[in-house]
């Protein structure tokens, strides 16, 4: 848990608070709450949900894609191998597809290619889709959120969560990118 999960559950905490409070403790203690503090009530009730809006906006953003070394957006001039993926901090990362052959043959863990067959990698397993077919002509994002998030979409005559739906935690920014641009590469119409 980092400390933006932190901050919102504190600010989600607070909003719930209240909520509990002015509807089981005042009213009990008040009949004809609100009454003459309508207005209070309102403004506080606006700011406490404008407050938790305005930290899941903020702090929710890089929850889950937040670069770890720091690299920013918007990578120009990069050699035409490489494939940029965006994040959902709207960042761009760049990725190598040598590096990305390496991960998919050896350091994902299990490497995708105990699973897959994909020709560019000499993988030749039947466990998982072969990935020369399904990701044929595929865009980065749709590749991105195949491996981070598996079970979005399954390939049809596969069974939801025979995938490793860890890889999204087990690599970090840039060895995902690596991966991703290896496969758009390999699987190019």
């Amino acid at each position: 848990m980092n400390r933006n999960d932190v901050i919102l559950g504190i600010v989600a905490a607070v909003l719930v608070g209240f909520s509990l409070f002015v509807s089981i403790v005042v009213p009990r203690r008040r009949p004809d709450f609100p009454g003459r503090s309508l207005r209070v009530f309102v403004l506080v009730s606006a700011l406490l949900v404008v407050g938790m809006l305005t930290a899941v906006a903020v702090l929710g953003e890089s929850h889950h894609f937040a670069s770890e070394g720091g690299e920013s957006g918007g990578v120009t001039n990069q050699p035409p191998t490489a494939t940029t993926t965006a994040t959902d901090t709207g960042q761009q990362t760049a990725g190598d597809p040598a590096a990305g052959k390496e991960i998919f043959t050896t350091t994902a863990q299990p490497p995708c290619s105990s699973c897959h067959t994909l020709k560019e990698a000499g993988a030749t397993q039947t466990l998982g889709p072969n990935l020369d077919e399904v990701l044929k002509g595929k865009d980065a994002a749709f590749i991105h959120e195949s491996i981070v998030d598996p079970s979005a979409e399954v390939a049809s005559g596969y069974q939801p969560g025979i995938m490793p739906q860890t890889y999204g935690e087990q690599l970090d920014e840039k060895q995902l990118a690596d991966l991703v641009a290896f496969l758009v590469e390999a699987t190019k119409s």
